[in-house]
């Protein structure tokens, strides 16, 4: 992809400082991303990943907790994108957590305990990397529909699981990544649970597929809702944007819908 055409996702998160001169845009804000089993949106989550441990960014951490794949599919996928995260492991500014095997004990009790002992190493890092003066951490989970399939099916449990994580926002400036499948839930399960992680989001990106169908240069559509944007009056207004996204082997080219060629 051409380097100097526009990153229409970097602009519609406020990700345009690349010097870092200024405040990291998602500190002590929520991203929640809503993908679907035909338009998948793994990369966008590969691409706030590579920004968090960006060279200009030294003193930012990452702590993801992986359920969805191992290190090795990670790491591979990163250094094509330019980020090895073998060495930012190494240097303390990746932790990764995995759990792919991991299954509570089943009961109420088991999936209290099991998602307790979860949040602990989550905020363990998090205080020990604020202590050690890091700018910005930011918490990633991969697939929170397989977060509560390790949790037995405990939704009010999980969603609790999020709401400690956001205080971590407000408390030290995290920024809290979630990746979830919106159409793997039924018309009934649907507004309870995706309504409740929508309001908890300051950011809401939906990954879909056209409405045209499919077609061979253009792989789907993001629609970017950041909520509380801050004008130059001081007032506050929420953003949409929406474009379309082509993925490509090192990298994603976003372009506005009957733009390309």
């Amino acid at each position: 992809m051409d380097q100097r055409a526009p990153n229409l996702l970097d602009e519609a998160l406020g990700l345009v400082d690349e010097e870092k001169t200024k405040p990291w845009p998602l500190s002590s804000r929520v991203v929640l991303l809503e993908d679907r089993v035909e338009t998948s949106g793994a990369f966008v989550l590969h691409h706030l990943l590579k920004r968090a441990l960006s060279p200009h960014s030294s003193n930012d951490v990452v702590v993801f907790l992986a359920f969805s794949q191992p290190f090795s599919h990670y790491d591979r996928v990163l250094r094509k994108l330019g980020c090895n995260l073998t060495a930012q492991r190494e240097n303390n500014r990746f932790f990764f957590l995995d759990l792919l095997m991991s299954e509570f004990p089943d009961g109420d009790e088991g999936n209290k305990d099991g998602l307790v002992a979860l949040y602990g190493k989550i905020e363990k890092v998090v205080t020990t990397s604020f202590q050690e003066n890091k700018k910005c951490i930011t918490i990633v989970i991969d697939d929170f529909s397989l977060m509560e399939v390790a949790a037995n099916g405990s939704t009010n449990y999980v969603l609790d699981f999020l709401r400690y994580c956001r205080t971590l926002t407000s408390a030290f400036g995290c920024s809290l990544v979630v990746l979830n499948h919106e159409d793997i839930y039924s018309s009934i399960e649907r507004p309870a649970l995706i309504l409740q992680m929508e309001y908890l989001a300051d950011i809401l990106i939906k990954a879909e597929p056209l409405a045209t169908g499919l077609a061979t240069d253009v792989h789907g559509q993001l629609t970017v809702l950041n909520k509380e944007i801050r004008d130059e009056q001081g007032s506050s207004r929420n953003k949409i944007c929406n474009f379309h996204f082509r993925v490509k082997e090192n990298g994603v080219e976003y372009f506005y819908p009957g733009s390309k060629t």
